[in-house]
């Protein structure tokens, strides 16, 4: 049984969640939270914000974060 949260998708439902396979992959590659931002053009608060599930956060800038990591936003039905 792997350590990581999800093996190939995850259903989540709420911000908090998210921020969990974000660190969670993050620390899997290898990426500090510093270096990360970097790549995605933000300041490592936003890394730090996503991370522990913010609301607020802007949906782009999540988005492209989570290309980054290898994973990707699918809308379904429920």
């Amino acid at each position: 049984m792997s350590d990581s949260i999800f093996e190939n998708e995850a259903v989540v439902s709420s911000t908090r969640e998210i921020g969990l396979l974000i660190r969670q992959v993050r620390n899997e590659v290898g990426f500090k939270q510093l270096e990360l931002a970097g790549m995605i053009g933000s300041g490592n608060r936003f890394i730090v914000d996503a991370e522990k599930g913010k609301e607020s956060i802007q949906a782009q800038k999540l988005i492209d974060l989570l290309g980054l990591l290898g994973l990707e936003v699918v809308i379904r039905k429920k």
